[in-house]
């Protein structure tokens, strides 16, 4: 018998229950994700996962399970980029759901802004 433990080596995917699933897309295509499946899910619901560039972790936007509530959830997903006040300028140009302004509290902390999708969940982006 073999001591060696097999653990998980990444992050596959993150589940977000969202209701309106077209709604969900045109969200995150604005924050540049791209449609990597979309595939029927058994009673007329769809699977689908979004990802962003070469990175292999994927947001699933998920129908809820029967009767689960949908929307103003904290995700938990922390979203990275390189210029945040032009990502914050731009999203908020195209009608994106973020905080007025972005949050500088000082090192180590980094800069940062909240932002929601078109049922409320919540996501951060930090730079």
């Amino acid at each position: 018998m073999s001591t060696t433990k097999t653990r998980p080596n990444k992050i596959a995917t993150v589940i977000v229950p969202t209701a309106n699933q077209d709604a969900a897309v045109e969200f995150y295509a604005k924050l540049g994700f791209q449609t990597r499946v979309d595939v029927p899910f058994g009673n007329g619901m769809r699977w689908i996962e979004l990802g962003l560039g070469e990175e292999s972790t994927t947001i699933a936007i998920a129908p809820p399970p029967d009767g689960a509530p949908v929307g103003n959830r904290e995700t938990g997903i922390s979203l990275q980029t390189d210029d945040i006040d032009a990502l914050h300028g731009q999203l908020k140009a195209d009608g994106v759901d973020v905080d007025e302004q972005v949050s500088r509290m000082g090192d180590p902390v980094p800069p940062m802004f909240w932002l929601r999708d078109p049922e409320g969940n919540v996501l951060m982006v930090v730079q």
